[in-house]
């Protein structure tokens, strides 16, 4: 090919694929065009692909790419086939070549022949699904270019490369209904293949993974499977793609291929995230999540934390049976509950588990016991949230109401609950007193002090909704503090000074002078 500048590279190219579409006879021209797509340089391999997209495009449609089973390039050649044969099957060895270069092309240092290869990529996808080189196995069978779709999937879950930028380029294509069932197959496959071959998986790999598989996102189950990126010349009820319910078992399929391996802590917590709205509710058996969830939950930290949104939608939805799920959920209170990123979500869902009149009510006065005292400790926009919160517990259950007012009780000694005690039942809570509630009444900020003394007033009042008071915080509190108007000027000394020193009289006055 000709040595210049861009543009002369570039005419070059066009002459060369005009030359190729014309005749048969230039067809040798075509390694010339392949060869550019080993170029180093940025532009002249956008040139290349783009003269690919033209060539192989074309050449799809013309129906001249061998149909069926490819067979070796030699043994064709070789052979006594027709010379259209052997065209064809010489040309479907190019085109072959030209995708698995487009591929590498995925992981190339610039994105933006990342974006071109995927786009003439998905282009190809397209004309192979309308003009398929694959002979239907029987009449009215659904084709589908697989394999190059595979390659496709394959190369953006690159084991190297942080594909994040590419992959959401990709959710364009997600959007259509075929495009989004097969990807959730090759994602599948990819995944088995990659951690079947390799004893230790890259962290690029798992991120990349994870990008691409919570980008899929399935319809509401009502909705018809009617978006194609392959148009098909007529839909058939006979195709799994175009059922709403094969869809939800891919999904499936896809997400516990992945979760059943060991996934790193960061990405676990990125799951479990996303576990209760974008993934439990496009199941097709929801209860198959239990193992993950019951790992991620005895973790502990902020990982259980996260857990616990999905455990109680498989316990109240679908009737999971958790053994010493109070026991895990009480030993997550700990100081460092006030300041995690999820502590909204944590006591929001903790109050959802303590709402049933049916928990005994040493179990509901362990969590307040525990409650009161790690607020001792607790910054004031926590307290603000965490006092409503433990007052709401005494209204729901009147038999822990002892723990404010036991008439007749013992005089004690020392505070009979035992901190340190992993099993709420054994941790005597019910036998103690919440005197923290009482020492919190002198905390130095006001609204605390009166949040606080809301357990001296009858506790037989509608409950206090603290949704509003899950998400304060200390910045919150001083705005509006700030904001707050004050009283009217408090006169400080009945009789103004005169001087530095004041008045002459003054002890200050006769003890010290300014010379």
């Amino acid at each position: 090919m000709e040595r210049g500048g861009p543009g002369d590279a570039r005419r070059a190219l066009g002459r060369l694929l005009e030359a190729v579409l014309a005749s048969r006879g230039e067809a040798n021209a075509v390694f010339d065009i392949l060869a550019a797509l080993q170029s180093e340089g940025q532009e002249e391999i956008q040139d290349a692909v783009r003269a690919c997209s033209r060539l192989f495009g074309a050449l799809l449609e013309r129906g001249e790419l061998f149909v069926g089973q490819l067979p070796p390039e030699e043994t064709v050649l070789a052979g006594s086939q027709g010379a259209t044969r052997k065209y064809k099957v010489w040309m479907r060895h190019r085109y072959q070549s030209c995708c698995n270069r487009l591929v590498e092309l995925l992981a190339h240092s610039s994105f933006q022949v990342q974006e071109l290869a995927l786009s003439t990529l998905m282009k190809f996808v397209q004309l192979e699904g309308m003009h398929p080189l694959e002979k239907p196995k029987w009449e009215g069978n659904y084709l589908f270019p697989r394999q190059l779709f595979k390659s496709v999937v394959g190369g953006l879950l690159s084991q190297e490369e942080d594909h994040s930028l590419l992959l959401s380029q990709f959710r364009e294509y997600l959007e259509h209904d075929d495009i989004r069932y097969h990807t959730m197959q090759a994602a599948a496959d990819t995944v088995a293949r990659v951690t079947s071959g390799h004893p230790e998986v890259p962290l690029a790999f798992w991120d990349n993974a994870f990008t691409l598989l919570a980008a899929v996102s399935l319809p509401r189950q009502d909705c018809s499977v009617s978006s194609f990126y392959v148009k098909p010349a007529q839909l058939s009820d006979k195709w799994k793609v175009t059922h709403p319910k094969e869809h939800r078992k891919a999904f499936q399929l896809m997400w516990l291929g992945f979760l059943k391996h060991k996934l790193p802590l960061s990405l676990c917590k990125k799951v479990l995230v996303i576990m209760h709205d974008s993934i439990l509710p496009h199941l097709a058996q929801p209860s198959l999540m239990i193992d993950f969830l019951t790992r991620a939950y005895d973790i502990g930290g902020a990982v259980s934390l996260l857990a616990l949104n999905g455990l109680f939608i498989l316990i109240h939805k679908h009737n999971l049976e958790y053994p010493d799920f109070y026991r895990k959920l009480y030993g997550l209170l700990d100081p460092s509950i006030f300041h995690v990123k999820y502590r909204a979500r944590f006591f929001h869902l903790a109050d959802l588990f303590l709402s049933s009149s049916h928990l005994p009510a040493y179990l509901v006065a362990a969590f307040a016991k525990r409650l009161s005292r790690l607020a001792l400790t607790a910054p004031p926009e926590a307290l603000l949230m965490v006092l409503p919160f433990i007052c709401n517990l005494l209204r729901r259950h009147p038999a822990c109401r002892v723990l404010v007012h036991r008439p007749g009780g013992p005089e004690l000694d020392a505070d009979p609950y035992d901190p340190g005690e992993e099993d709420p039942a054994k941790s005597r809570a019910l036998e103690s007193s919440l005197w923290e509630l009482q020492a919190l009444q002198r905390h130095y900020h006001p609204e605390v002090s009166k949040a606080a003394s809301v357990i001296n007033q009858l506790l037989c009042l509608p409950e206090v909704s603290i949704a509003p008071l899950l998400e304060l915080t200390a910045f919150e509190m001083f705005e509006r503090d700030l904001k707050k108007k004050g009283p009217e000027a408090v006169p400080l000394e009945f009789i103004p000074a005169r001087g530095l020193l004041g008045r002459r009289d003054d002890l200050c006055a006769q003890c010290f002078t300014l010379s």
